[in-house]
């Protein structure tokens, strides 16, 4: 077991403190790593017992936490839920109105390869935070814009949407936030000022890149340059980035005993797919449901609606690998649509004598959207259409709107951002949605291209990149 202190330019003199400890009888040992450009300074600090888990919780909570630059962030492998989540990090007094030199996943182009790139973070200007990415978790959005979407006014652009970090510095008129807190970067907007806000029927937000940049899905400023050009920041959050910078109205302080590498997930896809089940579909206990795709937005929608105490839950997919996964999250009936040459809409009609009471699309794709529609009942039959796309027309007969179902959308899952997501944190500190069993693969930053890879082939249900070491 170990803590690790993040030390930037100050010395916490480790070796005296472990000596000065053998007094109390405590056992500690320690190592000391630099990064390379030698701005941060890794000491890690080795625990040989619970007594010593204890006199680190003691020295957090009664001396670390009392000092604006020394905060509780991570750990590795210790039974104590507070030091779970304890790194001491002294950033704030020496790279603070300063630029920072990082690594980052750069796409230069749509539909190539990214590169791993020294680029230049600038410091957080009015409203804004800079922010250093712990973990990320990589999205079918960010593929999307890359292979799909590929807008010309989206590139050169830094990717990745569904990360936490820790705040390493604010700019003027941040008063929410400091320095050391734990955070998870929102591609949702949330000012509390404007009428959606304000309004409990929407989680919209008129400010951010959503209300007018859809298709270059990025905000027109950015805090990225690299090698002398500006990069865009992808969804306002940019989380394939050792540091990224955010306007304070997009970003979620979370408890700091949360493990990064798990909770960054509910930075998109788990919320969407809980939240489009439970908040927007509203789904009912003893009810039926059917799910339509079985990526982590998908299962998180089966998730959803098991919470919500649905009685059956069909999960549909071509893919039958991920049956037994959706079975972990409550699916209890499975349908593949390659293995009937009828539509899939009849055959779930004959599953659930005329159709289910809700269903969710959570492909992306026009045609699974009417199929998932065909599938509800009539007279109260819900359809949430879940997946992104922004590239084709969608289409259904009238009659079947006409005979009393309800088509409609869901973004984030109906979350309001800044709100729902600390929220979504403390349902899995509390052990009632799970995050652990949606991560298939973990990789390092530099292998961002193999997770790509994997979630194109459908290899993977989410793959984690570590960003900075904890």
């Amino acid at each position: 077991m170990f803590v690790i202190y993040h030390v930037h330019y100050i010395f916490l003199f480790p070796e005296l403190y472990v000596e000065n400890e053998k007094v109390r009888g405590l056992s500690f040992r320690y190592t000391e790593e630099r990064s390379q450009d030698h701005r941060d300074v890794y000491v890690k600090l080795g625990v040989s017992g619970q007594r010593e888990v204890r006199h680190l919780e003691i020295h957090y909570l009664n001396i670390w936490s009392k000092f604006s630059f020394l905060t509780l962030q991570t750990c590795s492998s210790t039974s104590s839920p507070l030091i779970h989540s304890a790194l001491i990090c002294a950033g704030k007094m020496a790279t603070a109105s300063k630029v920072i030199k990082c690594k980052a996943a750069v796409a230069w182009e749509p539909n190539k390869p990214l590169v791993i790139e020294e680029i230049e973070v600038s410091p957080p200007q009015a409203n804004e935070i800079r922010i250093k990415m712990v973990a990320t978790g990589v999205c079918h959005t960010d593929l999307y814009h890359l292979f799909e979407g590929m807008h010309e006014g989206g590139f050169p652009v830094v990717l990745g949407h569904e990360g936490a970090g820790i705040v390493e510095s604010v700019g003027p008129g941040v008063t929410e936030y400091q320095t050391g807190d734990t955070v998870i970067p929102l591609f949702l907007s949330q000012c509390k000022d404007c009428r959606f806000c304000k309004n409990p029927k929407s989680n919209h937000c008129e400010k951010g890149w959503i209300a007018d940049r859809q298709g270059e899905m990025s905000p027109a400023e950015s805090r990225f340059t690299c090698k002398g050009k500006k990069l865009l920041q992808f969804v306002g959050t940019s989380t394939f980035s050792e540091y990224t910078v955010v306007n304070q109205m997009a970003v979620a302080k979370i408890d700091p005993a949360a493990p990064l590498d798990k909770v960054c997930l509910l930075g998109c896809g788990i919320c969407t797919g809980f939240g489009a089940a439970v908040n927007v579909a509203q789904v009912e206990p003893g009810s039926t449901c059917a799910v339509f795709g079985l990526g982590a937005v998908g299962l998180a929608a089966v998730m959803g609606c098991h919470f919500a105490g649905a009685k059956k839950i069909i999960a549909v997919d071509i893919n039958p690998e991920k049956f037994e996964k959706a079975k972990v999250f409550g699916a209890t009936d499975f349908v593949n649509p390659k293995d009937h040459s009828k539509p899939i809409s009849e055959v779930i009609a004959e599953m659930t004598n005329g159709g289910v009471d809700f269903s969710l699309e959570c492909v992306g794709s026009v045609g699974v959207m009417r199929s998932a529609l065909e599938s509800c009942v009539k007279g109260w039959g819900v359809s949430v259409i879940v997946g992104w796309t922004d590239l084709c027309d969608f289409a259904a007969r009238p009659i079947q709107l006409i005979a009393g179902r309800t088509w409609k959308g869901a973004l984030f899952g109906g979350f309001k951002s800044r709100d729902g997501v600390p929220q979504m944190v403390q349902s899995y500190m509390d052990k009632k949605v799970k995050l652990d069993e949606f991560i298939t693969h973990n990789m390092p930053l530099a292998q961002v291209n193999d997770a790509i890879e994997l979630m194109k082939n459908g290899k993977c249900i989410r793959t984690v990149l570590s960003i900075s070491p904890q």
